[in-house]
């Protein structure tokens, strides 16, 4: 890493408004907060901004509403597992959400910060560093699932472009479709801070 014109090495660390310094080279599960977690992601928008609304839809609210899908998928899905799965964008309080395309262009240096923000953070709240594989899978397709509505009632999509792209999300019922398509509707920040915290307060005392 280069040094700076005084030479020192560039500051690699951001201070949070809990007052941690997260070291984004190596983040300590010390300085992870779920204050600051919640309250940056509430500030990061989805599809680069580039939704209908007066807000943004927040990563925030896709974490809830990806959390809430992966429950229809699985309704015996354990606690922890619920909780990891809602904490599956977590890293992305400290490095954007930044769309697929682009994260391919950065390659392996992006993966490797997210992946290390992403292990601090499961040991911060007594997850394994790794989900298991049956548990990833799961997640990734509740994601994939979310994103599908995002794009249709968000972001300009056709229903024929999303599911060339993302997939019909045939797994849900007429019911559970309809749920995900109110949740996934832009609300304020301090709203989507707020309903991120509850969420994750729940699990933790459930």
């Amino acid at each position: 890493m280069a040094a700076d014109k005084a030479g020192h090495s560039p500051r690699a660390w951001q201070r949070m408004l809990s007052g941690r310094r997260l070291n984004l080279l190596d983040p300590s599960p010390l300085d992870v907060e779920i204050c600051d977690i919640a309250h940056g992601l509430a500030r990061v928008a989805r599809w680069n901004g580039q939704t209908t609304g007066e807000h943004a839809f927040s990563v925030a609210q896709h974490c809830v509403v990806v959390e809430a899908i992966a429950r229809m998928l699985k309704h015996d899905l354990e606690i922890r597992w619920q909780l990891a799965v809602l904490l599956h964008d977590a890293p992305e309080y400290v490095i954007g959400d930044m769309i697929s395309p682009f994260k391919t262009v950065l390659g392996g240096n992006y993966k490797s910060v997210e992946e290390r923000l992403h292990m601090a953070i499961h040991r911060a709240f007594d997850l394994p560093e790794h989900m298991p594989r049956g548990i990833a899978k799961l997640a990734k397709k509740a994601d994939i699932i979310c994103a599908y509505f995002e794009a249709v009632e968000l972001a300009g999509f056709s229903e024929e472009e999303a599911d060339r792209i993302f997939g019909a999300p045939k797994e849900l019922s007429a019911e559970e479709c309809g749920a995900v398509r109110a949740m996934v509707q832009p609300i304020a920040t301090a709203q989507a801070q707020e309903q991120f915290l509850k969420r994750f307060n729940a699990l933790q005392n459930g």
